[in-house]
């Protein structure tokens, strides 16, 4: 943090309230009694502020709540955003609100983002970058953990291509999120406001569904969720049977990576507070797994590992 950025951007009088922090390096802190409602983001190397900052100004010119930005140092990873308000969805959902709403909002403000078009230089998040973030979680955290052994090349294959197999039929060129979950959402009267959108990139609009609906940290009840689909499905012109297969492939993907996710987070930067929300991600997997579109990744999965291991290792 820096008092000669906050000052020479009229906010070195402001009260500062950090809030917690999540797994990445960026930290947040709310200024409080300044020029106007404001967020510092501290975001030193390996973050790069700069596509969230672009893509920030990017989303507000296509009339999305995304925070402005006040003033920015990409150098040192500072910058000061609009603070769209003081709870979170997830932290309304955590104080009692009732889901439904909630939950349609932001199923409707999902619509709204994937109706944007993308930015020049997004990068993709099609199946080649998702095998390759899926190895380095799953591969190189979770299977020498759970197993004992480093994975070998054979193995690296054969998961590239299961996933290669079940990803490619649901190739797509939507602005993805890629974090869309209540914890980066802020309700609002004037909509449902966007955080943390700097890993953003090219990809399938059910990519995004899935993390709203099938959240790797909270349950999401079965009737919510229909009703999000249906919902989604309606605005977006898509076949509910097509938006499922998608979702499948997607959501199957995504749980195994960020199961073994927990896993690199306890181990390699000692949070491992994460490892609680491993069951459901594992159990989110399975239910995924039933859906035929998954079919080479159940396959790669039933050939390597015994369905009593797929858990947070002992």
């Amino acid at each position: 943090m820096s008092a000669d950025f906050l000052t020479e951007h009229g906010f070195g009088a402001a009260t500062l309230a950090p809030l917690p922090s999540d797994a990445s390096f960026r930290r947040y802190t709310r200024l409080l009694d300044g020029p106007s409602p404001a967020l510092l983001m501290d975001a030193p190397p390996p973050e790069d502020v700069r596509p969230f900052v672009a893509l920030a100004r990017h989303l507000g010119a296509h009339g999305l709540r995304a925070p402005r930005i006040l003033a920015e140092d990409a150098a040192r990873g500072l910058v000061i955003v609009e603070d769209l308000g003081r709870a979170t969805m997830a932290e309304a959902l955590d104080a009692g609100a009732v889901p439904l709403p909630l939950y349609l909002a932001a199923t409707e403000a999902l619509a709204a983002l994937h109706a944007v078009p993308p930015p020049p230089g997004l990068p993709g998040w099609g199946a080649p970058e998702m095998c390759r973030a899926t190895a380095a979680t799953f591969l190189d955290w979770w299977w020498p953990a759970a197993m004992g052994a480093p994975a070998d090349a054979a193995l690296r294959a054969g998961l590239d291509a299961a996933l290669t197999a079940m990803l490619a039929p649901f190739a797509g060129t939507t602005l993805v999120h890629r974090d869309f979950f209540p914890a980066n959402l802020v309700p609002g009267p004037q909509g449902m406001g966007l955080l943390d959108f700097q890993d953003a990139g090219l990809g399938h609009a059910a990519y995004d569904l899935v993390s709203l609906v099938e959240d790797a940290r909270r349950d999401v009840a079965p009737e919510v969720r229909a009703a999000c689909v249906a919902r989604y499905a309606a605005l977006t012109g898509q076949t509910p049977a097509a938006l499922e297969a998608a979702m499948a492939a997607m959501g199957a993907q995504r749980h195994l990576r960020v199961a073994a996710l927990w896993v690199r987070l306890a181990r390699r930067d000692g949070k491992t507070h994460y490892l609680a929300h491993g069951p459901r991600c594992w159990a989110l997997l399975a239910r995924a797994l039933e859906h035929p579109a998954t079919a080479p990744l159940r396959d790669f999965l039933d050939r390597n590992i015994p369905p009593a291991l797929r858990a947070n290792p002992a």
